[in-house]
């Protein structure tokens, strides 16, 4: 995982705003407010889970600093530590928090009735996601009425390379944010049939844009195919996904075809009512 850390480095710790600093101490007792910030942030978008050596070497901020900001959040619940190897994700409470604000958001409503429809023609897992850093976090899951393991929860966040919403996602940005976002993308192997190559994957991009969805072939999670389409603004921008999930013991190939139009059919549907309020 360091190599995946060290990769993130160059490019992340712009994306954490630590330039911003000094506007925000403007405003007294924000400074630290502002580091503790960007720790979260590390933590949220690392591909792996940081302990405070790779911290130290992702942030601009002693190992002292480091360690009181790390107590505290761990005090707080903000995140979380492993007992087995002193590294950090993110916590419950923050989860929690931010399952409120899913409760409450605008895509989520919106798109509700429109992924209940789907579930309910399909029988199937549908999942609603949104980007987060450098993946997708689940914001919404209706389950199959049907037997079904799956491991995804709300609030999970899941990575680009492997899902098909990450895909959709990324096959809805411009070009050139596209390859740079999959340039920094960790692509850690979910299954034998994870795609680990970023021409491949690019390759693969390519393919959902011309036919208008993505496929996970059981590369997030064995025994699970999946069809993903992308949810736009108004503007055009890709802000969320829906997935269809099929067990791999009850796929047929004679159904995919009205499984892709539907998920189709469905982010159109929410990217429409969307345009009305956003």
């Amino acid at each position: 995982m360091s190599s995946s850390v060290e990769g993130m480095s160059a490019v992340d710790t712009g994306s954490l705003d630590t330039q911003a600093e000094p506007a925000r101490s403007q405003v007294q007792g924000t400074a630290s407010f502002g580091k503790f910030m960007v720790v979260l942030q590390a933590i949220a978008d690392a591909p792996g889970k940081l302990d405070i050596a790779r911290l130290a070497k992702l942030l601009p901020y002693p190992r002292g600093t480091l360690y009181r900001i790390v107590t505290a959040l761990l005090a707080e619940g903000l995140i979380a530590e492993s007992l087995d190897n002193g590294t950090y994700q993110l916590g419950h409470r923050l989860i929690h928090l931010a399952s409120k604000s899913w409760e409450t958001s605008d895509l989520r409503s919106v798109a509700r009735e429109h992924i209940e429809a789907l579930r309910n023609a399909t029988e199937e897992t549908v999942h609603l996601a949104v980007p987060s850093g450098d993946g997708m976090v689940y914001i919404d899951k209706l389950e199959s009425p049907r037997t079904v393991g799956m491991m995804s929860r709300i609030g999970m966040r899941v990575e680009m390379h492997s899902t098909s919403v990450g895909k959709a996602y990324l096959a809805a940005l411009p070009a050139e944010q596209c390859r740079a976002l999959i340039e920094r993308l960790a692509m850690q192997p979910r299954t034998r049939n994870t795609i680990t190559d970023a021409d491949a994957l690019n390759a693969d991009i390519q393919k959902t844009r011309a036919r208008g969805y993505s496929y996970d072939n059981e590369e997030n999670e064995s025994d699970i195919r999946c069809f993903g389409g992308v949810i736009l603004d108004r503007s055009g921008r890709p802000v969320g996904a829906v997935s269809l999930s099929i067990p791999l013991y009850r796929y047929d190939e004679a159904r995919a075809g009205i499984f892709i139009e539907k998920v189709r059919d469905t982010v159109k549907a929410i990217s429409a009512s969307l345009a009305t309020i956003l």
